[in-house]
C-alpha cells in the first residue's frame, strides 16, 4: 500500500473519531439527561485527550502554559470583550430585564466562587480540548486556518446542546469563532482561556448564566 491510500485511511479514521468525541458523544449527553451532567463530563474526556496528546511528537507540554501575546493583541482583546460585555447587557436590559445581574444578585457568593473556579477548571480544560487538542489531533483533516477555525467553532457550539436552549449554541458558537481565531494567531491556550474566563464571568454576572448551567440558584 502506497503513502497515499494510507493517509486517506487516517484521515478517515480521524474524521469519524472526531465526529464521535465533538457529536457523538453531545448527542448521546442531549438525548439521555440523567446519564451525566454535563460539567462532569470535561474531566474524563480531558484525561483521554492528554493520553492522545503525549502520542504526538509535535506536541509539547509547555504549549498548555505559553504566553507571547503582542501588546497590541492584548489591547485588541481588551476592546472586544468590552463591546461583547455591554452587548450581552443591552441584551438583557432589553429582553429579560427580570434576570438582570440574576446570580449575582441571588448569591453572591456563589458567583465570586464561580468567577474563581471557571476559568481554571472549565474554561481551561475547554480551550484545551476544542483549541489545542482539536488543532494538534485533526491538523491533517483540517490544515488551512480557515477550516480548523470553523470546525473549532461548530463543535464547540454543538457541545452546548446539552443545555437544551439556542442561545447558549449561540453565544458559543460567535464565541468559539473568537476563541479559535486568537489560538491559530497567538497559539497560546492559556492567553485563549483566560478571555473564555472572563467572557464567562460576563455571561453570568449580566444575566445570560441561566442558559448554561441547568439548575443555576437564582
Amino acid at each position: 500500500m502506497n503513502k497515499g491510500p494510507m493517509r486517506a485511511k487516517k484521515d478517515m479514521y480521524l474524521a469519524m473519531e472526531f465526529l464521535i468525541l465533538f457529536f457523538g458523544i453531545p448527542t448521546f449527553i442531549y438525548l439521555d439527561q440523567d446519564f451525566i451532567h454535563p460539567s462532569i463530563i470535561i474531566l474524563p474526556v480531558l484525561v483521554f485527550i492528554f493520553l492522545l496528546l503525549r502520542r504526538n511528537p509535535e506536541f509539547q507540554w509547555k504549549e498548555l502554559v505559553a504566553w507571547s501575546i503582542p501588546r497590541n493583541t492584548i489591547y485588541g482583546s481588551a476592546l472586544i470583550v468590552l463591546v461583547a460585555a455591554l452587548m450581552m447587557l443591552g441584551y438583557v436590559w432589553i429582553f429579560e430585564r427580570h434576570m438582570l445581574f440574576n446570580l449575582p444578585r441571588a448569591n453572591i457568593w456563589i458567583y465570586l466562587a464561580m468567577c474563581i473556579f471557571y476559568p481554571v477548571f472549565s474554561a481551561y480544560g475547554q480551550e484545551i480540548i476544542y483549541r489545542t487538542f482539536l488543532s494538534r489531533r485533526y491538523s491533517s483533516i483540517f490544515p488551512k486556518g480557515w477550516q480548523f477555525v470553523l470546525a473549532s467553532a461548530i463543535s464547540f457550539s454543538f457541545m452546548h446542546i446539552v443545555y437544551y436552549n439556542p442561545v447558549s449554541m449561540l453565544l458559543t458558537f460567535i464565541g468559539g469563532l473568537y476563541f479559535a481565531l486568537v489560538y491559530w494567531q497567538t497559539r497560546s491556550v492559556l492567553y485563549t482561556s483566560v478571555l473564555h474566563g472572563i467572557f464567562g464571568m460576563t455571561v453570568f454576572g449580566v444575566g445570560l448564566g441561566q442558559y448554561f448551567w441547568l439548575d443555576m440558584p437564582v
